[in-house]
C-alpha cells in the first residue's frame, strides 16, 4: 500500500497514477474523505476521553445536586465516547479497505498505455532463418511428441485442459533448467529456498494478489488457504511482521515452487501446448533492499535475467511494460520476451518488478537504521518459468530431423548430452 502522508500531500500524483493504470480515479477522493473522517473522529474521541477522565476526578469530591448533575453528564459522556470510538473504528476500517484497493504508484518513466504500448529497450541474439536452412520449424508440441517429452492428451485426461505431463527427456530438461537456474542464482549471492505452495490470506493479500489478479488465484475455502501463482508470495511474506537490521540488506532469495493459475482471463489464448497452463514450476528471485536502492536493484535483477536467457542462447528483447499492464504491486516492470519461431513473435519468458514499499507496508516488514524504523523495498524477478522456457528452447534449437540441440549451459545437468533425439516408435 502507499503512504497515506503522500496521498494527503500530493493527491494529484496518486490520481495520475490511477489514471495511468486505467483504474478508478474516484477511489483517491473516497480514500481522502475516509482518512479525514478517521483522523477527525480520532481527535474527537481523544477530546471526549480527556473530558471523561477529568469529570471522573470531580465526581468523588462533589455532593448533593452537583454530584447528580456530574453523574448525569458522565452518563452522556460515556455514550458520546462509545459513539466516537465506533465512528473512529468504522472510518479506520473504511480507510484500510480503500487503501488496499489502491495500486502502487506508477514510476514516472513507465510508458503510459495498455498491453501494446510497451517500449522496447533492447534486443539480443539472432533470429534463425529457417527458410534459408531449408526446413519449416515445428512448434514445441510437435517437437515434444517427437522427442517423447510432452504429453498434453493424458494431461487433459487426468486433470483437464491446460495440464500436461513432461515425460522422458522433457522431465530431465525441466530438472536441468531448475538446477542451472539455481546454480546461477546461488553464484550471484541468492539464498536458495524451497517455499510453501499454500499460503494464508494475509500473505496473498499482502503481496497484492487478491485485487485485480484474484480471478486467477486458486482458493481452498475449507482451509482458507491459497495456492500460490508464484513463489514471490511466500518469499515476500517470509519476513512478515519483522524488523530487519539495515546491515542485513540486501537480502536476496531464489525460490523454487510449483505455481498455480486459473488463467481465467485467457480463454482461447495459447490453448495449444504448454505455453499457458494452470500448473508449472518456476525459479523466482526476490530482493529486500533499502528504498533508495530499489531502482539499482531492479537493473541488477534484469541483468541476471538477461544473463540467463543469453546462456540459453535464445534471441530475446527487453520491454518496459506500459502502465495499464502492470500488476497492482509493481511501480515498474521489465519483461524479457523470447522469440518463438512458429508464432513469429516475441513472448514473455521472464519479468522483474520494482514494488518499492508497497508490499512491505502491507506485510509490515521494516528495516532498522540506528533509531529509525521504516518500510523497506521489495523486488521480484522470474529467472526460469519452466514450461515457457522449454517452449523457447525446443523451437529455437530444433533441427530438421526433429532433434533439438542442447544449450551448453544445460549439458552438465543432462549427462553431457548435446542433443535431444527423437524417440523410436
Amino acid at each position: 500500500m502507499i503512504d497515506l502522508r503522500l496521498l494527503r500531500e500530493d493527491p494529484d500524483r496518486v490520481r495520475a497514477s490511477q489514471r495511468a493504470r486505467g483504474e478508478d480515479v474516484a477511489l483517491v477522493d473516497a480514500l481522502l474523505s475516509a482518512d479525514e473522517r478517521r483522523r477527525s473522529s480520532g481527535v474527537r474521541f481523544d477530546e471526549l476521553r480527556a473530558e471523561q477522565k477529568a469529570l471522573g476526578k470531580l465526581i468523588p469530591k462533589a455532593t448533593g445536586e452537583e454530584k447528580s448533575e456530574l453523574l448525569k453528564k458522565a452518563g452522556q459522556l460515556a455514550a458520546d465516547v462509545k459513539a466516537a470510538d465506533a465512528e473512529r473504528d468504522a472510518a479506520a476500517t473504511e480507510t484500510q479497505e480503500l487503501l488496499q484497493r489502491l495500486g502502487n504508484l506508477v514510476h514516472p518513466d513507465v510508458p503510459v498505455g495498455g498491453e501494446e504500448d510497451f517500449v522496447t529497450l533492447e534486443k539480443h541474439g539472432t533470429i534463425r532463418d529457417f527458410a534459408a536452412e531449408g526446413f519449416e520449424p515445428k512448434d514445441h508440441l510437435a517437437l515434444g511428441q517427437i522427442l517423447g517429452a510432452i504429453d498434453v492428451e493424458r494431461g487433459a485426461k487426468v486433470s483437464g485442459s491446460r495440464f500436461y505431463f513432461l515425460t522422458g527427456v522433457g522431465a530431465l530438461l525441466e530438472l536441468a533448467l531448475v538446477n542451472a537456474a539455481m546454480a546461477q542464482a546461488t553464484a550471484a549471492g541468492f539464498t536458495p529456498m524451497l517455499t510453501p505452495a499454500l499460503v494464508r490470506p494475509q500473505s496473498m493479500a499482502g503481496t497484492g494478489f487478491l485485487g485485480q489478479a484474484a480471478q486467477d488465484v486458486y482458493h481452498l475455502p475449507d482451509d482458507d488457504l491459497y495456492l500460490v501463482g508464484t513463489s514471490e508470495v511466500p518469499l515476500a511474506a517470509y519476513h512478515m511482521d519483522e524488523i530487519l537490521d539495515a546491515d542485513r540488506l540486501p537480502l536476496r532469495y531464489a525460490g523454487f515452487s510449483p505455481c498455480f493459475r486459473r488463467e481465467a482471463g485467457s480463454h482461447g489464448k495459447d490453448t495449444r501446448g504448454i505455453f499457458r497452463v494452470h500448473q508449472f514450476d518456476k525459479v523466482e528471485m526476490f530482493s529486500y533492499v533499502a528504498p533508495e536502492d530499489s531502482q539499482a536493484e531492479h537493473q541488477r535483477l534484469l541483468e541476471w535475467e538477461k544473463q540467463w536467457l543469453t546462456s540459453l542462447e535464445l534471441p530475446f528483447r527487453v520491454i518496459d511494460v506500459a502502465s495499464a499492464d502492470l500488476g497492482a504491486s509493481a511501480a515498474r516492470k521489465f519483461d524479457c520476451e523470447a522469440w518463438i519461431p512458429t508464432q513469429g513473435k516475441y513472448r514473455e519468458l521472464t519479468s522483474t518488478s520494482d514494488c518499492g514499499e508497497f508490499q512491505s507496508r502491507r506485510l509490515s516488514i521494516r528495516v532498522r537504521e540506528g533509531k529509525q524504523v521504516r518500510p523497506l523495498a521489495t523486488l521480484n524477478g522470474t529467472l526460469c518459468a519452466v514450461p515457457r522456457t522449454i517452449v523457447a528452447i525446443l523451437e529455437n534449437h530444433q533441427l530438421a530431423d526433429g532433434s533439438v540441440r542442447v544449450p551448453e549451459v544445460l549439458r552438465p545437468y543432462l549427462g553431457g548430452r548435446e542433443f535431444l533425439e527423437p524417440v523410436s516408435k
